[in-house]
């Protein structure tokens, strides 16, 4: 319940924030988010029950909706396009070490401190990465506009859902997103059941987190080289669509191992490359907006998969399930493939 609040919120104020983004600067939004997750990295520690904890992971879903948009979009702002796979790979990778390193040192805190020591720490350091956005990220130059009516609004994204290429990003990591929901839901219980230990859990989980993590330079570097460079994008999401059907046969601690590092491979590679298209795809005045949506079906595609896949692998089991989600990427790959392909810029 608490994740699914989380979720939804960060879903829901994704496509706002970057709105607000476009219209106000990158600076405000991002900064904003960033006190609003100190504040709830706090909160958590003072936190006693269940309903404090879902409605401080409620501001945690409002404060991320706000920072991550921004951010993103500021990274195509301030780079050249000639630059900027490279510049996603660097901005990805950072964010996916993050997400690896901060739980296996939050793990290590608690284990000396205490858990509830874990979460003052964090919003401390959240808190100075507000100074550090606040004093050392310059101001990108983008034309403000204020007094923009609902219309205008509407039709901004009309025009963004008439973007060929946008349209296709957007329909791809909607589908890796269901089979990746799957798998951070999931996957614990799936080897659990086989017999495993939560040991082997953390392995792969450790493993699908670093290779994703490290695959991120590379796949920008490579992806500047690149005329065409959806073609990275069918690669990654072959790979990825693979392991996860593969997931369905592993039946050792070692098999799923590798099976997660492939995954991650081929996950690095398509967000890669999908972040440099979708700032190449639309001008700067609706990047911010452009990346909500892109943020709005990464979280709908997680959420839908924890929520929905459960009745199903009640039902037909985790085998079943897993090899579905390989298909779900495969119909996500060609239909990224055909939008792609027929490509018709907005405005």
């Amino acid at each position: 319940m608490i994740n699914g609040v989380f979720m939804l919120t960060a879903c829901c104020l994704s496509i706002p924030s970057g709105l607000i983004s476009d219209r106000f600067g990158r600076r405000l939004p991002l900064l904003g988010g960033l006190l609003i997750l100190t504040g709830s990295s706090f909160m958590l520690y003072w936190s006693g029950n269940l309903p404090q904890l879902a409605l401080i992971y409620l501001l945690f879903g409002v404060g991320l909706s706000t920072f991550s948009p921004a951010l993103m979009a500021y990274v195509g702002d301030v780079t050249p396009p000639a630059l900027r796979g490279q510049a996603f790979g660097w901005y990805t990778m950072a964010m996916y070490c993050g997400m690896t390193l901060g739980p296996a040192a939050g793990g290590f805190v608690a284990g000396v401190l205490g858990l509830r020591q874990v979460f003052p720490l964090a919003g401390g350091l959240i808190f100075a990465m507000f100074f550090v956005a606040l004093f050392f990220l310059p101001t990108p130059v983008v034309a403000l506009r204020t007094g923009v009516s609902n219309h205008e609004i509407l039709q901004s994204l009309k025009c963004l859902m008439l973007n060929r290429p946008l349209v296709a990003c957007l329909v791809a990591v909607f589908g890796c997103c269901l089979g990746y929901g799957t798998f951070v839901t999931f996957m614990p219980l799936y080897m659990l059941n086989l017999g495993m230990n939560t040991v082997h859990v953390g392995l792969v989980f450790a493993t699908g987190a670093l290779v994703n993590a490290l695959s991120r330079l590379p796949s920008g570097h490579l992806c500047d080289r690149f005329k065409d460079r959806s073609i990275l994008v069918v690669g990654g999401l072959a790979v990825f669509a693979m392991a996860m059907a593969a997931f369905g046969l592993c039946h050792s601690a070692f098999s799923f191992i590798a099976t997660a590092a492939v995954m991650g491979g081929g996950m690095g590679v398509a967000f890669t490359v999908i972040c440099a298209l979708i700032a190449d795809a639309v001008p700067q005045e609706k990047r911010g907006l452009a990346v909500g949506c892109y943020n709005t079906c990464i979280y709908a595609g997680m959420m839908l998969s924890s929520a929905g896949m459960g009745p199903f692998i009640r039902a037909e089991g985790f085998r079943v399930a897993f090899v579905i989600n390989g298909v779900v990427g495969v119909i996500a790959l060609g239909l990224f493939r055909r939008l792609y392909q027929h490509r018709s810029i907005s405005d």
